[in-house]
């Protein structure tokens, strides 16, 4: 009888080590997993095309490969024809980051979720300004004189969805009643050219008489001499604004973030950062782009 017992117990405790075993196994294997859905197997990162595309892929292709060494997985970085690809890529799911201008990015958090985490920083000031610029020669000099002589001019914006190249400068005029809407201007003529470059460029070459533009980008495309510094005056300047954010899709967890994040601040190539006309980047949160919505709701945008 007691070897029937020693045996049972002995079995006990044979199956009881037998599970702790089996137990202890899966713990490695539910690392992985985590490392897993940290940082997926591939990420999609789509960017706005504030100016020549062909300069700025280069650039966000370094940013690809900086990421993709980085995160230790494939990078991919798509340069959108135009801002509001980029809102709908980020609303449907097809990116896991993007890079918005202030107002395309209001429009992907409220439709989307998108989540600011990362921005700018230009002469170590994660600020700019909406700019208005005319021929060097022109006989405008200021946002009165466009007021006086509004039936003679045309008027180059960027993007329509642009926010210093389209909405900041669109509001004051709003509020010195000379537009009301896209199709109802007292402009001779108004022209969305899709890019602060070429709406800088029909300036310069005298296709139009003002231009609204980005001065972060302003400044980059007169060191890079994509336009002629000397042709250009600025005539009208925006109250600062919060520079261009990079937002992730909604539910992306706190550590991807965090790798983003500390991605971002390793990042020192030149090439990558003078195409945005920055010195390094700088956390960002949503509550830095209420001014931004504040003036979207204005202009009846959200």
């Amino acid at each position: 009888m007691k070897k029937v017992l020693l045996l049972i117990l002995i079995l006990i405790l044979s199956a009881s080590l037998i599970a702790c075993s089996t137990e202890d196994t899966p713990s490695v294997s539910m690392e992985e997993e985590e490392v897993a859905s940290i940082v997926p197997e591939k990420i999609i990162i789509g960017a706005i095309p504030t100016q020549n595309q062909g300069d700025m892929k280069a650039a966000m292709d370094k940013l690809g490969e900086h990421f993709s060494e980085e995160l230790g997985t494939e990078v991919i970085v798509e340069v959108y024809p135009d801002y509001n690809g980029v809102v709908e890529a980020m609303n449907y799911g097809q990116v896991d980051m993007a890079y918005f201008g202030p107002l395309t990015y209001i429009i992907a958090n409220e439709t989307g979720g998108a989540e600011a985490i990362m921005t700018l920083l230009v002469n170590g000031e994660p600020y700019y300004y909406s700019y208005m610029v005319v021929h060097a020669d022109s006989d405008i000099n200021s946002l009165d004189d466009i007021i006086d002589n509004v039936e003679d001019l045309q008027f180059a914006f960027a993007d329509v969805n642009s926010t210093s190249g389209s909405l900041i400068p669109t509001l004051a005029l709003k509020e010195r009643g000379v537009f009301r809407d896209q199709t109802d201007t007292d402009f001779k003529q108004i022209f969305y050219t899709g890019g602060h470059d070429a709406a800088a460029l029909s300036v310069q070459e005298k296709k139009v008489e003002v231009g609204a533009v980005d001065s972060a980008i302003f400044e980059v495309m007169k060191r890079n001499n994509v336009i002629d510094g000397e042709q250009f005056r600025v005539i009208w300047q925006s109250e600062p604004l919060f520079q261009y954010p990079w937002a992730v899709k909604k539910g992306t967890s706190d550590e991807l973030k965090e790798a983003f994040v500390n991605a971002f601040l390793s990042v020192d190539d030149s090439e990558i950062l003078d195409v945005f006309g920055a010195s390094g980047f700088a956390p960002a949160e949503d509550k830095d782009y209420e001014p931004v919505r504040q003036a979207a709701k204005a202009d009846g945008r959200l």
